[in-house]
């Protein structure tokens, strides 16, 4: 029996169209999940490297854990004792329960999740950085801000970009994992569909040629990225 081509069509009957949507949440989900745990990641590397025993400590067990669990429990774990909480917490301040919206929450988990590595990826980066060329600068009196901008991000950019893309290729198939929690992102879609018309083989392989585009197009931006960040270093 051949392939019936008419179901990936974009409108119904075909479910093209569904796919796509998706996929478009996916990416909005990977992306905002990866923004949040970038300006988490880049919190807890300046807490882990300057911050006081107790911040490190707490970082350390965030990192820890986050790290050791396994991300389809996280996911599980955040998604549902998170919205728990904070239900608890509205109801306890005398309001209504919130009706998270799933997008929100998605978000929320992925950029918790993404938040443990970003640290561990950005720590060691700050750490590659030559002391010397930090001791030069407030040698000079440049201010801990002005040092920060000019001296310390864009020396640690180079060291910190392959962890951050592969972080963020990490993130568009996390997303994948919401479907256990009832989330409709691609992989959700794919099951309706597979469900709908019996046809698993064909939705899945479409599905999985959809995150190999991403895939590919990813890459592209990443190596324009890293090409423009390491200018005037020597390549190794």
């Amino acid at each position: 029996m051949g392939i019936d081509w008419s179901l990936l069509a974009l409108s119904p009957p075909g479910w093209g169209g569904v796919l796509l949507r998706g996929l478009v949440t996916s990416l909005e989900i990977a992306g905002g999940g990866y923004a949040l745990g970038l300006a988490i990641g880049v919190g807890g590397a300046f807490g882990k490297l300057y911050g006081g025993p107790v911040t490190r400590d707490l970082l350390e067990c965030y990192t820890t854990a986050i790290r050791a669990i396994p991300e389809l429990v996280l996911i599980v774990l955040i998604y549902y004792a998170g919205t728990d909480a904070v239900n608890r917490l509205a109801e306890s301040l005398g309001h209504d329960a919130v009706n998270i919206n799933g997008l929100v929450a998605g978000i929320f988990v992925i950029g918790i999740v993404q938040g443990a590595y970003s640290t561990e990826v950005l720590r060691g980066a700050i750490k590659a950085v030559p002391f010397g060329e930090i001791e030069a600068a407030r040698a000079y009196g440049m201010p801990s801000g002005l040092l920060l901008r000019r001296i310390t991000l864009p020396a640690m950019l180079p060291h910190a970009i392959p962890g951050l893309a592969n972080l963020w290729l990490i993130a568009t198939k996390d997303t994948a994992l919401l479907a256990v929690v009832g989330f409709t992102e691609l992989t959700m879609a794919t099951r309706q569909a597979g469900g709908a018309t019996k046809d698993y083989f064909l939705f899945f392989c479409a599905a999985g040629i959809l995150y190999l585009m991403v895939t590919l197009v990813s890459n592209q931006i990443i190596r324009v990225v890293e090409r423009r960040a390491r200018r005037g270093m020597r390549e190794v």
